[in-house]
């Protein structure tokens, strides 16, 4: 049976949060509703969310920042609610990485259809298969063994140029160029790390399986097969 798109909300105010997530429900989804932008974070790095619904005013912090942080690790769609419609603040949370943007008052029923389109746009992106792994380049992410892996931003960075050229072997240097925007602040044990995440996270899935291999000396390749 397929599982139903998860949608987390995160919203202080209750009267507007009751709403959304009946409206939700009854369009079939399975919801969450957290109020503090502080529990955001550690709930979507457990998995399981599709896509998130930010209030921008909530009580500890601004859902501009829970939207920042949110960027560093994951592509997952974000629809932002705010009481303000400034042209500034609907740029900025665009800027952001938000994929949406609706001001308060709003339509229940909208939203909904805003909810649904981005889900259809992000799950309709073009998949490239490169043996066991299937790669969503559009929606930054990456299936391994039928499973989406929950990845950092920086993990899925590095497995994304891995598998560019299964096989190849890339230096750490090259890996720390070509995946790590701010490569002047990271060494290549930052390299290290990663790849160690990373197989932890594959193995988890395969126990059998170990794609990534070590090349000592010289780098690192990945078998697809």
């Amino acid at each position: 049976m397929q599982r139903m798109p998860t949608i987390l909300l995160v919203e202080d105010e209750h009267a507007i949060a009751d709403t959304v997530l009946y409206a939700l429900r009854a369009d079939g989804y399975a919801t969450e509703h957290i109020v503090l932008g502080g529990e955001a974070l550690p709930r979507l790095r457990r998995g399981g969310i599709d896509l998130v619904i930010l209030d921008v005013g909530l009580p500890d912090c601004s859902g501009f920042d829970v939207c920042r942080a949110l960027r560093a690790e994951s592509a997952l769609p974000v629809i932002f609610l705010t009481a303000r419609d400034a042209e500034l603040d609907r740029v900025l949370g665009l800027e952001l990485g938000g994929d949406d943007y609706m001001a308060k008052p709003f339509s229940p029923r909208e939203l909904v259809a805003r909810v649904r389109a981005r889900l259809r746009r992000h799950d309709s992106s073009e998949v490239q298969r490169r043996g066991r792994f299937e790669v969503d380049a559009a929606a930054h992410r990456i299936r391994y063994g039928g499973h989406w892996l929950d990845m950092t931003r920086y993990e899925h960075a590095l497995l994304h140029e891995l598998l560019r050229r299964p096989g190849a072997i890339l230096s750490r240097a090259q890996l720390l160029d070509r995946a790590w925007q701010d490569a002047m602040e990271s060494s290549e044990r930052t390299v290290d790390t990663h790849v160690k995440t990373l197989r932890a996270k594959l193995r988890a899935l395969d126990p059998a399986r170990d794609p990534i291999r070590t090349h000592r000396g010289l780098g690192y390749s990945i078998d697809v097969d």
